[in-house]
């Protein structure tokens, strides 16, 4: 048996070298700068230890793992394995563009009786409907005859160290029972945890779906209270700290709703629904009022710069954070995006620091430049917390409380009595 990994980002990577320490494993992106990173041992998502990584380039005939942006070193592969983005179009639609081209790549590899695994975030049919007929089409082979598939939806969550690869319970589903069963053998092989053996494709593909929207719609909910209590004039974080007394009380906070799972999941799922004839209420609903909450962080601290005599076109605000989570890297779907927008269709001047965050990157996904250091918050107008990274923990904001500075804690992390205003 010898594994392919196709795409080597947030949930690749930890996947290739978990299989890399058991079976020999390639390790297959089209990135070639990402590939010649890794090779050196180094990894900008952070997701995985330097000396595990290097440990697992140590190849030999039984285990160990091969990077390359090469296909044909995929030929002698038997079980592929497709993890690569799923995003979202501008549109709100789902862009399979990543996942057909990497089906494409796979097919051109596939032998007879080699199996596919499938990990990207999809709707429920995805796998069947649109990414098989592509290794049909590739291959030349005959689905379920020739090739057989699987899928095993990824539950990495970035930046967190404790519900990681190794300790989560993983999903699995398979073409046919044999190949279900193939594939449940594979991931126990690699990981300490126990597996759970859908009845179908589709319903490991449903379940991926719903763990994310359910979140979402969660968090809209207690985002939806925000608005109504700041129309109010009521603390919301003071709601929900009395409200979590209740034993049976879901304590979600309000946020912004970025990432690439949360914030692009239920569009899948709304997607596939839609086209069966239904429009979903709830879900359409959750994805209204968190797409919203950038916008309405940004007009409601200009409305406190009003408050406090600022005159708002050509003041200074700064943003503080950029990834869509603390303490990593990830700026996926990021909704401090929409903060910024809404600061700069005002005629604000915007500086944005994020320690964690890449510059470069950045630059070229979303053309914001960064700031390289730290600036002194003294010299600014206005400043958001967006992110609750450790290193802002720290920042003395005691300032705002000698100069007209309006602090806005989107995170609700700061000393109560410093900041102005909070979701």
């Amino acid at each position: 048996m010898k594994i392919a990994i196709i795409g080597l980002g947030y949930v690749g990577l930890p996947l290739a070298v978990a299989f890399a320490e058991h079976y020999p494993t390639v390790g297959f992106d089209i990135n070639r700068k990402r590939i010649v990173e890794l090779q050196k041992g180094l990894d900008h998502t952070q997701e995985m230890d330097r000396d595990r990584l290097q440990g697992a380039l140590s190849s030999t005939e039984e285990k160990g793992l091969t990077l390359t942006d090469n296909n044909e070193q995929l030929s002698d592969c038997t079980v592929f394995i497709v993890t690569v983005p799923t995003p979202i179009t501008k549109f709100k639609t789902p862009d399979l563009a990543p996942l057909l081209a990497a089906s494409a790549t796979v097919g051109r590899a596939l032998k007879s009786g080699d199996i596919v695994i499938y990990e990207s975030t999809v709707y429920p049919g995805c796998t069947e409907e649109d990414c098989v007929p592509v290794l049909e089409k590739a291959s030349g082979l005959k689905y379920n005859v020739d090739f057989f598939c699987g899928y095993s939806p990824e539950r990495i969550n970035p930046g967190d160290r404790k519900n990681t690869l190794e300790t989560i319970q993983k999903v699995v589903s398979g073409s046919t029972e044999e190949v279900a069963e193939k594939v449940e053998i594979l991931y126990r092989s690699i990981l300490p945890a126990s597996t759970f053996r859908a009845s179908s494709i589709k319903v490991a593909e449903a379940c991926k779906a719903i763990e994310n929207a359910q979140r979402d719609v969660n968090i809209s909910f207690v985002n939806e209270l925000s608005l109504i209590f700041d129309r109010m004039g009521i603390d919301t974080q003071e709601v929900l700290e009395a409200a979590a007394t209740k034993w049976n009380f879901l304590k979600f906070t309000p946020g912004l709703v970025g990432g690439h799972c949360i914030g692009v999941d239920p569009y899948y799922l709304m997607h596939k629904s839609q086209c069966l004839g239904y429009n979903p209420q709830v879900i359409l609903s959750g994805r209204s009022v968190n797409d919203g909450m950038g916008r309405f962080v940004a007009s409601k601290t200009v409305k406190l710069m009003i408050r406090h005599g600022i005159r708002i076109v050509g003041s200074r605000v700064l943003v503080l954070g950029f990834t869509f989570k603390e303490n990593c890297p990830d700026t996926r779907n990021t909704k401090v995006v929409d903060v910024i927008d809404e600061l700069k269709d005002f005629g604000i001047h915007v500086d944005v620091y994020d320690p964690h965050a890449l510059r470069d990157e950045v630059k070229a996904e979303y053309a914001i430049d960064l700031l390289a250091q730290q600036p002194d918050p003294k010299q600014y107008d206005g400043i958001i917390l967006t992110v609750a990274h450790d290193e802002f923990r720290s920042i003395d904001f005691s300032f705002v409380r000698n100069q007209p500075t309006v602090l806005f804690d989107v995170k609700g992390i700061l000393d109560k009595s410093l900041i102005h205003g909070r979701l």
